[in-house]
């Protein structure tokens, strides 16, 4: 057995960290200086006539627009001058922003394809940040490619970028005889900002040529390297006289569907069941966004539809121990969701499953930025037909059925400085029998031009059923939980380190949130050395990284610990190849699979040990490559000795195979190492602008070293088609297939989205399975069976206008 003192651990790290910072190269003053055109304000003139929005520069009124040019190379090279040059022009009238990019290179070169919206990163773009608020923490996100399609979304610096925000905007794109023009109109509605005389806005401006080695050309200079984005922003101004409007949004839509399930024809354990088709749905819906100013919205979601048009990922869930986190994706919670999203995750907006009513205010006054969120959720309280009339399972839902759950958030977060900031949080989740309150503070400071710091601190206070090991059975009561989050974070332009950590305690729950293990605190160090760039060269650039982390619970006992060195190579044609080593140990106690050994009380653990350990040693590969336009290859595979089987069993195909369950199917569980495998890999294939087709392998086995029976083995084919027949018309169909379950999902889909919120749907769902068990009598059903089927029609449309 083996025990890591935490402040050995953590004075190790800082020790590291201290020498490796003391011995990498320093970025002074943030690197390059920006020419003085670049380092002062643009001003954009007002245009008398607005462009018309073609893909073509033939309007006289760009002849007045501002200009920015001279843009150099960010990626791979660092302040080389742009293989091809790149002119902006920009300009403003009442009512819009007009941005148009001139991006001069071969045609036969350009990548250029008929794109989904946010879809378009394979392809040759350019784009814009626009910090309307000039604070240097959030900023639109706003690209296109050749053709004009759209990828927007907003980047907040310290979490990255969030594609979920949609903007109403017109853009086109044409391809021209020295590479292709994009002209856009921005309405200023469709944004939050503070304009007028006297105000600026951040701006940064891109461009990325896939065909050299995914080059990224910057305007503004931002050293490889440096730490933050938007701190490295050029500046725009002259926005004045912009027209003052609330606006109204109007979504109004209904979603008409048919379902059919298998179900049980008679009450008896025999049957086999039947599918039975459910009566024609009617579902109407309406989304309210009042735009109060600028910088003020207020959303409401009357009945709201969130059925997925696009279904999660499948992913492997054989031998999981804790929760897996699946994105949200339903468009009335992605609005504005980075005000509520914090390291320790205390909202995760998926917890609200099937609101009847929701409402948001949300927004920005001066260094204020706040958001207030209210749902009414039905779904804890949603049970089936057949979970009503099972006379076993009645009494135990009957005070739960049709029950809702009241759930709130609010959030405040305050800029301090030039690009600090500190914030509030608080969250309650209330149900029968369920009731949680969360409420803590968090903050982001920039100790100098290289280094920032990150924490979050929660509180929780639960009423509610905890499972209390040491009776073996579940208490109702009160419990309090508190939870911990920091990141020191320093990169560089050949080193970079963190030093991060997180921790929850045993009570610790935040039901509107995420939270995945409690009872535990992570310490993490990371170390990576980057080489310098050689785009010409056939080896472009490698670098060298080593992590290291820790886990221990709330009483010092180490939970596992872990180390792995990995390298990474670039080289031409978009291709990376890397690997690594990972050596590791994990320890289990049985207190955490379920009750605690007495006297006169077995434990969760077969045998006479309380306790499981084991050393894991991993090895694994990975590439990723795209040789031509028409097609991409990448994968990873990765092979261990030492990883835990927990002895959950996966399913009727796979039963429990330790020691213990060998001797007896009902035996507790008898944890042991194993030999692992996971593999995965993708092909992509785009023979035309307007055709895409992927092909995705996943692949997870088991071995147990003690019995050397397969624990599980899981594979996941993915197959997706998709056909843009214009740019805001698709179709687009889906296979699923996972061999564990012997589940195959079906989609096929047609979609029509001239703009956000305006879209027609057909789709047809189906979930069969093919020789896998019955459901309802456990038995092998050789063949496809089908377990469910939905047809669904969803329509809905945008009215917008000014109050």
């Amino acid at each position: 057995m083996i025990h890591l003192r935490r402040g050995r651990f953590v004075l190790l790290c800082f020790a590291l960290a201290a020498a490796i910072a003391s011995s990498a190269h320093r970025v002074a003053s943030g690197g390059q200086i920006p020419s003085p055109e670049k380092a002062n304000p643009v001003r954009i003139p007002r245009f008398a006539h607005p462009p018309k929005i073609d893909g073509r520069l033939d309007d006289e009124v760009w002849k007045e627009a501002a200009t920015f040019k001279d843009f150099q190379q960010i990626r791979p090279s660092d302040a080389a001058p742009s293989s091809k040059p790149t002119v902006v022009y920009m300009g403003y009238d009442a009512h819009n922003l007009y941005i148009a990019f001139h991006a001069v290179d071969d045609p036969q070169q350009v990548r250029a394809t008929i794109a989904r919206r946010d879809a378009i990163f394979d392809d040759d773009i350019v784009g814009v940040y626009l910090d309307t608020f000039n604070d240097r923490r959030r900023a639109y996100m706003i690209f296109f490619n050749p053709f004009g399609v759209q990828a927007d979304g907003m980047f907040t610096e310290g979490r990255g970028e969030d594609f979920s925000v949609d903007i109403v905007m017109e853009s086109k794109g044409t391809l021209t005889d020295d590479g292709y023009v994009v002209e856009v109109a921005l309405p200023f509605k469709s944004l939050r900002y503070e304009a007028g005389r006297g105000k600026a806005w951040g701006i940064h401006l891109f461009r990325k040529i896939k065909h050299f080695n995914d080059e990224i050309d910057s305007w503004m200079p931002i050293p490889r390297g440096a730490s933050g984005l938007l701190n490295f922003a050029g500046q725009i101004t002259g926005l004045e006289g912009i027209a003052s409007e609330k606006n109204l949004e109007l979504i109004s839509g209904v979603t008409i569907s048919e379902t059919g399930r298998r179900a049980l024809s008679l009450p008896s354990t025999s049957d086999p069941g039947r599918l039975v088709n459910g009566p024609l749905k009617f579902a109407p819906e309406l989304n309210v966004k009042l735009g109060l100013a600028s910088n003020l919205t207020v959303d409401l979601a009357l009945n709201p539809d969130f059925a997925q048009i696009e279904a999660d990922q499948p992913v492997i869930t054989a031998n999981q121990r804790f929760p897996i986190f699946f994105e949200e994706k339903r468009p009335f919670f992605l609005e504005g969701i980075d005000i509520f999203q914090t390291p320790l995750q205390a909202v995760n907006t998926r917890a609200i499953v099937d609101p009847d009513v929701a409402v948001k205010f949300t927004g920005k006054r001066g260094r204020n930025v706040f958001g207030l969120l209210a749902a009414a959720d039905s779904a804890p309280g949603n049970y089936s037909e057949e979970e009503r009339n099972d006379p076993t399972l009645l009494p135990q839902i009957q005070k739960f059925i049709g029950k809702k759950a009241l759930v709130g958030v609010a959030r405040l977060r305050r800029d301090v400085g030039r690009e600090n900031s500190l914030g509030l949080i608080a969250t309650t989740y209330n149900f029968v029998e369920r009731h949680n309150h969360v409420g803590g503070f968090d903050g982001r400071f920039r100790l100098n031009r290289q280094t920032t710091f990150d924490f979050q601190l929660l509180g929780t206070r639960s009423r509610r059923f905890f499972f209390d090991p040491d009776q073996g059975k579940n208490a109702f009561r009160t419990g309090n939980g508190f939870g911990y989050y920091f990141m020191l974070d320093r990169p560089g332009r050949h080193w970079n380190w963190n030093y991060y950590g997180s921790g929850r305690t045993h009570d610790y729950r935040a039901d509107v949130g995420f939270t995945r293990r409690t009872d535990t605190n992570l310490q993490s160090f990371f170390v990576r050395y980057d080489s310098a760039p050689r785009p010409k060269a056939w080896f472009v650039s490698w670098h060298l990284r080593q992590s290291a982390r820790a886990q221990f619970d709330w009483r010092g006992r180490l939970q596992n610990w872990s180390s792995e060195p990995q390298v990474k190579f670039r080289l031409q044609r978009q291709t990376v190849i890397g690997g690594g080593v990972s050596l590791g140990y994990e320890r289990l106690f049985e207190e955490e699979f379920g009750p605690k050994r007495a006297p006169g009380r077995a434990g969760a653990f077969a045998g006479v040990d309380p306790e499981r350990s084991a050393y894991y040693r991993a090895v694994y590969g990975f590439w990723e490559t795209t040789p031509s336009k028409r097609y991409s290859l990448s994968g990873d595979i990765g092979y261990s000795v030492g990883e835990f089987d927990y002895d959950f069993g996966a399913g009727p195909r796979f039963p429990r195979v330790s020691p213990a369950a060998l001797h007896s199917p009902d035996a507790p569980l008898d944890p042991g190492p194993g030999r692992s495998l996971r593999m995965e890999s993708r092909f992509i294939y785009q023979p035309t602008a307007s055709l895409r087709a992927s092909l995705n392998y996943e692949r997870s086995r088991l071995v147990r070293e003690d019995t050397g029976r397969t624990a599980f083995d899981d594979n996941i084919f993915s197959l997706r088609i998709a056909y843009q027949l214009t740019r805001f018309s698709f179709l687009r169909a889906r296979v699923d297939y996972a061999t564990l379950n012997a589940r195959v999902r079906n989609q096929f889909l047609f979609g029509w989205t001239p703009r956000p919120g305006t879209a027609l749907y057909i789709g047809y769902d189906d979930d069969v399975r093919y020789n896998g068990f019955n459901p309802f009598t456990g038995k092998l059903e050789p063949g496809f069976q089908r377990d469910r089927r939905t047809f669904f029609i969803k329509i809905s449309r945008l009215f917008r206008r000014s109050l």
